[in-house]
């Protein structure tokens, strides 16, 4: 049976409704040899991950996510093997996560125009301590009847256009991928997908230019990907020289139709990706 590891998951350190020790003794569970712990804009999750890791007998890689300013779609920077004590990238995830907190206020501020109860107190308990982001809103509007399902609740108010979106990234992609590789990590491309391209020229153009910046890997496997769009994404990284990566995006009650591990039922990662990026990361840091 093909080794399998899961290299983009959420924790409650973001907005993922697992603790991180639980995430991980689910992978272990489940029978994955490596999942990667990559919460948007903070390394808070990662102690307790790691550690839970050599309880579990499961390798755990420390990530983070990194949302980025992009000329059109959503892109996010994946970093993989960081150092979390990097100061300089400590420093940075602080003045996001600033962005973070301005934003929250405003959103609601636009769902009360709308007649949606949503509060400030209803997020901070469904974030239990952790960062708030638009997958607790999405729980909010669910708990409050407003939407049916947590996608409904992007369409109608939150995705980018959405009435009730809210910007706010504060870095670009450069900064991004330097702060990765200051932190002595390998900085991926996550989920294609979202970058919303017109033609799989538009994107290699995208990538190309990332890569000059440093990047050395690309999302390949992913729960919204077709396996055609999957292997055209391949083949992009072979005549890239990118690390071919994978994960489901897993966020738990934020995003139920996501198992860690399988996607949407039929995602398998090859543990190979885990192999790649530590030699890529060796070749660089080593």
């Amino acid at each position: 049976m093909q080794e399998r590891c899961d290299l983009h998951t959420h924790t409650l350190a973001s907005d993922g409704s697992d603790s991180p020790e639980a995430l991980v003794k689910m992978a272990s569970q489940i029978g994955l040899k490596a999942v990667a712990v990559t919460d948007h804009d903070t390394i808070d999750g990662l102690c307790e991950a790691i550690a839970a890791g050599r309880r579990y007998g499961i390798e755990v890689i420390a990530g983070v996510e990194l949302s980025v300013v992009a000329p059109k779609g959503n892109m996010h920077i994946l970093g993989y093997f960081i150092d979390k004590s990097s100061e300089s990238l400590i420093k940075t995830l602080k003045t996001v996560q600033e962005a973070r907190k301005r934003r929250n206020p405003l959103i609601v501020e636009r769902l009360n125009s709308m007649g949606i109860p949503v509060t400030m107190d209803m997020l901070e308990r469904l974030s239990q301590g952790g960062q708030i982001g638009r997958p607790h809103f999405a729980r909010a509007l669910l708990e409050l009847g407003a939407v049916k399902t947590v996608q409904e609740a992007f369409d109608r108010f939150l995705k980018r256009g959405a009435s009730a979106y809210v910007p706010k990234s504060v870095l670009s992609p450069r900064e991004a991928i330097d702060e990765i590789r200051k932190a002595k990590g390998i900085a991926a491309l996550a989920h294609p997908f979202s970058l919303r391209c017109d033609s799989d020229e538009e994107l290699r153009e995208i990538a190309a230019e990332l890569k000059g910046y440093g990047l050395s890997g690309m999302e390949c496997y992913y729960s919204e990907h077709s396996r055609a769009f999957t292997d055209r994404l391949i083949d992009m990284c072979k005549g890239l020289d990118l690390v071919v990566t994978g994960g489901t995006d897993y966020h738990g009650k934020a995003k139920p139709y996501i198992r860690l591990g399988e996607g949407k039922g039929s995602l398998s990662i090859p543990y190979s990706c885990v192999e790649a990026l530590r030699a890529r990361w060796e070749a660089s840091f080593a």
